[in-house]
């Protein structure tokens, strides 16, 4: 049903804003000062996700002897594409999982806008580095807009909500509704993202079939090395299961807008993004189980 396409794709950032809100209502805010004074941890996270994590996007995606792409035409916009969804770290829904996997999600959640701005800042530095298109430009538009819309407005809305739940009804009744809707708001995120790319897509299934085994190998890659990284940084058990989800779960619904707004020539770009998330989410599954048994 491509008609749907356009109105689904205006309605992804209201949706996801909504989960958002439903994600912060759920996590005591007051515990946020700690965590933002958790120096071990900010070393460790932006240690993995900025130094760790462009290793090995580099590595799976060499041309010469890379582990995946080489001895396949890939052509540019794929592996920007690729290497754009797989650079950002993810400061939404990896909140919530965090939790499902018993880590430190008020730690994440301390550290989601600096995740963010130090992404902004890093990704077109990288990107063109990694992908070997030198006059490759990104705007800090899309993530300027993510932090506003996806982080700071729904986080005051919360912190309004749980300040005022003991004197209003209507606070409380906000708060169960959060806690219900999370599950109808993350599938409700997910038709959003596949429904406004799936006509693109299944026109160019070939593109996104590319990456999918990239994207695959990057999460099992991600398991251990979140893991040894949480020792190197002593980092306790529930600080190492959020890193450990932090360096797996990648910021594909904020680098969309990023993706669709490149050049006509790169325009694979999005349609790999839309795959790296379900990819993802599947891969999410497995995480909230085997982080707890692993990280003990």
């Amino acid at each position: 049903m491509p008609t749907l396409a356009s109105p689904l794709e205006a309605a992804l950032t209201p949706v996801l804003a909504l989960l958002m809100f439903a994600t912060f209502l759920a996590v005591p805010l007051a515990r946020l000062g700690p965590a933002l004074r958790d120096g071990r941890f900010i070393g460790a996270i932006l240690t993995l996700n900025f130094v760790v994590v462009p290793a090995v996007v580099w590595l799976l995606t060499r041309t010469d002897h890379g582990l995946l792409l080489a001895g396949a035409p890939v052509e540019a916009g794929t592996r920007v594409g690729i290497v754009l969804v797989l650079l950002a770290a993810c400061v939404d829904y990896v909140i919530a999982f965090t939790g499902l996997a018993g880590g430190a999600r008020d730690r994440l959640l301390a550290t989601a806008p600096l995740l963010l701005l130090v992404q902004a800042a890093l990704i077109p530095l990288y990107l063109p580095l990694l992908v070997g298109t030198e006059s490759l430009r990104l705007e800090p538009g899309p993530f300027v807009e993510a932090l506003i819309v996806l982080l700071v407005i729904p986080l005051i809305l919360a912190a309004v909500v749980q300040a005022t739940r003991r004197r209003s009804r209507l606070s409380r009744g906000i708060e169960r509704a959060g806690a219900v809707g999370m599950v109808p708001l993350m599938m409700a995120t997910l038709l959003t993202v596949v429904g406004a790319q799936s006509a693109k897509i299944g026109s160019d299934l070939a593109t996104v079939l590319i990456a999918v085994p990239t994207f695959i190998l990057f999460l099992i890659v991600m398991l251990p090395l979140g893991i040894l990284a949480g020792k190197a940084f002593g980092l306790d058990v529930a600080g190492t299961r959020a890193l450990t989800m932090s360096g797996a779960t990648r910021n594909s619904l904020v680098v969309l807008p990023l993706a669709l707004a490149l050049p006509e020539p790169l325009n694979a770009a999005a349609l790999v993004v839309v795959p790296q998330t379900l990819v993802e989410l599947t891969g999410m599954l497995v995480y909230v189980r085997a982080v707890p048994r692993l990280i003990r």
